[in-house]
């Protein structure tokens, strides 16, 4: 502390006075605080420019180069996606062919075996039918007979409660048959 004290006494010029201010505003005190500025000053420049510029230059230069990496990874990402959809997108349009070509195949595969199943069906009604109808014709056939039988058996009982000696069997026979056939 000794030496601010003899500093700030050889700056008033060793006088003792009781002269209160600030020693910036002293006017003779100026020519010595402009040389050291100008001496500080250009030590700050030679050290800023030798030293910090030169780092600060570096680590903008390389955050700039970092972001020019980063930027072009992400533009070769974009590429890249952009490809995946491209190659999605064709990939799925070929699926749906492929999905629409087997849906076709099999729905030509059904309407052929449904049209086999129509026609093996249809050739068993045919058959069946064709069976039926000559059932009915049996069944016809037996009762016409049938019918023949009652009507000979009834038209012989008439014939002989009307009239009991004039019944001759083969004629009532057949007019009995005349009358079904016509």
């Amino acid at each position: 502390m000794d030496f601010f004290i003899s500093a700030a006494h050889a700056a008033t010029g060793g006088e003792e006075s009781g002269a209160t201010g600030l020693p910036q505003l002293d006017f003779a005190t100026y020519p010595s605080q402009i040389f050291w500025l100008i001496v500080t000053l250009v030590a700050l420049y030679l050290i800023f420019a030798r030293n910090a510029l030169p780092r600060i230059g570096e680590v903008i230069e390389e955050r700039h180069d970092t972001i020019e990496d980063d930027l072009d990874r992400a533009a070769d990402y974009k590429r890249r996606a952009e490809d995946a959809e491209a190659a999605y997108e064709r990939a799925k349009a070929e699926a749906r062919a492929e999905a629409q070509r087997i849906a076709e195949k099999t729905r030509r595969e059904i309407e052929a075996e449904t049209e086999k199943a129509i026609a093996k069906a249809d050739a068993e009604i045919a058959a069946r039918a064709e069976e039926s109808a000559k059932r009915i014709d049996e069944i016809r056939a037996e009762a016409r007979e049938a019918v023949g039988e009652v009507a000979r058996e009834t038209a012989k009982a008439l014939v002989e409660a009307v009239a009991p000696d004039a019944a001759d069997a083969d004629a009532v026979v057949s007019a009995v048959q005349r009358r079904m056939e016509g």
